[in-house]
């Protein structure tokens, strides 16, 4: 069956209003939907509940998933800081797909049997502090050892996911067999510039010596001279990117740079190093964000293989209009590459890709 998701999209002050104008653009609802995807900007948030259950009323579909967040998005459009509302009705048999109930901790884990399922698309509270420990633990017990997702995002406080109704406070979503034709890339936006260093002085996340040479001097060589004239400029483009362990893909994660100490040449970066680390140091800009977007949209088409039926697409809320210049320009660049198929997501407070959280990243799933 190559049926194309129904799906929709709308932006309204007022929810019933979008939601009505949804309902408008999905039409007939297939007989066949069993699995809704909704995503709703944090302007809606008190009213989370009342749009799921306007939604499950008016469709008829059983199961749901989805997550608030500072904005939606769907094919070619993002909906930023404003009230709207992306859904999408898709058709999987029910023997395939079941829903993951909220996990808080990693005992919650325990009650899933070994390889439960082949592949989890989950949300995510991003103030559970155990998230990544959750996000390893469930992918341990799928058989392809692969979670997706992103964690909800909001102005305020609040956050809430979707698992047939509205939760929040840990790790929820879908489990789908393998029989459910799919694929999934990450885009992290970034080009390294130059080979693998690795850390021979530090202490907690403050880098002393890179190749037991002063941090600073190497950074500096690194990002060129220009930048290292300036760096504060340098400070919103270079990164440090810390390689997988066991990635087969050359797999690293992206960290900020958090400053500098030029009198010491330290160097102090997001996450915690020790002697002996990997690292590199990555540069992010516009060109660089769309030539990995384009990268990695070239290879999740063939991975696919089939004809797409719909998407999800989870993507950091640092990127966007921020990273690509202009409005709606990431999701264009999808809508150009992969053609004008049904797509919704929502621009995330951390990425989820394989076994790990990420962020300023696109995660794209392609359902065939």
């Amino acid at each position: 069956m190559t049926t194309p998701f129904k799906f929709a999209h709308a932006a309204h002050p007022d929810w019933a209003d979008a939601a009505q104008d949804c309902m408008a653009q999905l039409g007939a609802i297939p007989a066949a939907a069993t699995l809704g995807f909704l995503y709703v900007s944090d302007a809606f948030t008190s009213e989370f509940g009342a749009i799921l259950a306007f939604f499950k009323g008016a469709t008829g579909v059983p199961h749901w998933t989805g997550s608030i967040g500072v904005g939606v998005c769907a094919t070619g459009v993002e909906y930023m800081e404003e009230p709207a509302l992306a859904v999408m009705l898709a058709e999987f048999d029910p023997a395939d797909f079941s829903m993951l109930p909220l996990l808080r901790t990693p005992h919650d884990l325990d009650a899933l049997p070994p390889n439960a399922a082949y592949f989890a698309m989950v949300h995510g509270d991003p103030a559970n502090n155990r998230i990544q420990d959750l996000i390893e633990g469930l992918s341990a017990h799928v058989s392809s050892g692969f979670v997706v997702g992103g964690l909800s995002s909001a102005r305020g406080e609040e956050t809430a996911q979707i698992v047939d109704g509205v939760v929040s406070g840990g790790l929820s979503g879908v489990l789908f067999s393998d029989r459910v034709k799919l694929a999934t890339r990450l885009s992290q936006g970034v080009s390294p510039l130059g080979p693998r260093h690795h850390v021979t002085d530090a202490s907690k996340n403050v880098i002393g010596s890179i190749d037991h040479r002063p941090a600073l001097d190497v950074m500096k060589e690194e990002i060129g001279e220009a930048l290292a004239n300036d760096l504060r400029r340098a400070a919103g483009q270079i990164f440090i990117g810390l390689p997988v362990q066991g990635s087969d893909t050359g797999d690293y994660l992206v960290r900020n740079i958090l400053g500098v100490d030029p009198q010491n040449s330290l160097v102090a970066v997001g996450e915690y190093v020790q002697p002996g680390d990997a690292l590199l140091f990555c540069r992010r800009d516009q060109r660089t964000a769309e030539e990995d977007l384009l990268r990695m949209l070239a290879a999740i088409g063939p991975q696919l293989g089939v004809t797409i039926r719909g998407g999800v697409y989870y993507s950091c809320l640092g990127r966007g209009q921020n990273m690509f210049g202009a409005p709606h320009r990431e999701l264009g660049l999808i809508r150009e590459a992969l053609g004008d198929f049904p797509l919704v997501g929502f621009f995330a407070n951390g990425e989820i890709s394989h076994n790990r959280l990420y962020g300023y990243t696109g995660v794209l799933t392609l359902f065939g």
